[in-house]
């Protein structure tokens, strides 16, 4: 049995790595789960539980047990659509022939990693925690619990076909990131639904929108060959590149609109800190991607750009969003 990697627990957590089938038999079972599932996005799932926690907090109802339930099952219910995604698009024949997803990280279905039956066992754990962790919040919280499981359970097993196929994929992230995962946290922890931690929620939600906004602008030309229409696909670069530049103006401009209107206080202007990272995405988006990886560019992220910049500036906006709510919360 292999003994534990925390160095490359570490790793799968903070970036997607590549691995040769070497290398992975040398790695225990956590690690290859991680890698597996793609763990190092997940951060984006965990700030949205956090939020939809803290803004229970905020109104006084926040019940811990029903919170760490729902960020465990939001967290094992994302792993379970990254392994789905990869599972159909190797299926339909889309992550063939060193297709974007091959490139930037470890796809243990078409790198031959795992066999087909090794997979299904980690998506039949995966998923198995998920709808476990669901049915519990279902049976603690009931009410509105279980529709918000099945919503839930709708986009994770159709996300990646149909939904992405026909340009609906990004608004369910969207969707999903902002009023299903912050507003389904914050019903399930506090015990009642609030339209207002919703519309905040859009703000976070923008986050993840832009990354995945970017990643199928940067593979959109592999995306049409295979007959994928995204978003990015059906509006052509130029437009895509000008929507997420929209998306990444207005996540300030709500965070500013907020302060103004008196529902939240200064602290949540901290997200300005993020403005000259801002500065430089703008003018990432403000071009075409870069036909050749450019000199100094790390090798393991290309050929995804507009991606991996928009993850760059996701995680400090993100950070700085969740400490002003908490500044906030405090000195309220």
């Amino acid at each position: 049995m292999a003994t534990l990697d925390l160095q490359m627990w570490g790793r799968a957590l903070n970036k997607m790595p590549k691995l040769q089938p070497a290398e992975w038999e040398s790695l225990d079972i956590v690690a290859r789960w991680l890698i597996a599932c793609r763990a190092s996005v997940l951060v984006m799932t965990l700030s949205a539980a956090a939020l939809g926690g803290l803004l229970a907090w905020r109104a006084g109802a926040f019940a811990l047990t029903p919170w760490l339930l729902a960020t465990l099952g939001l967290l094992f219910a994302h792993a379970t659509n990254n392994l789905l995604n990869d599972y159909t698009d190797s299926r339909r024949g889309i992550d063939r022939n060193n297709y974007y997803r091959n490139q930037y990280g470890v796809h243990v279905l078409e790198d031959g990693l795992v066999s087909q039956r090794q997979f299904w066992g980690y998506l039949g754990f995966t998923g198995g925690v998920a709808i476990a962790l669901g049915l519990w919040l279902v049976w603690l919280r009931s009410g509105l619990t279980l529709d918000l499981m099945l919503a839930g359970a709708f986009f994770v097993l159709f996300y990646t076909w149909p939904l992405k196929y026909y340009g609906l994929g990004e608004p369910a992230v969207l969707l999903v990131w902002g009023p299903l995962m912050v507003g389904g946290t914050y019903y399930v922890t506090a015990g009642h639904w609030s339209w207002d931690v919703c519309w905040l929620s859009v703000v976070f939600a923008l986050g993840p929108t832009t990354v995945l906004f970017g990643k199928h602008t940067d593979k959109a030309p592999a995306d049409l060959a295979k007959g994928v229409h995204t978003l990015p696909v059906l509006l052509g670069d130029k437009l895509s590149r000008q929507a997420t530049r929209l998306m990444l103006a207005a996540q300030y401009l709500l965070c500013v609109l907020l302060v103004a209107t008196g529902s939240f206080g200064w602290p949540l202007l901290l997200v300005l800190l993020a403005l000259p990272k801002l500065r430089h995405l703008w003018a990432v988006f403000g071009r075409p991607k870069p036909a050749e990886r450019p000199e100094g560019y790390p090798e393991a992220i290309w050929p995804l750009w507009f991606s991996a910049h928009a993850f760059r500036h996701t995680r400090p906006f993100s950070g700085l969003f969740l400490l002003g709510l908490v500044l906030d919360t405090l000195l309220r």
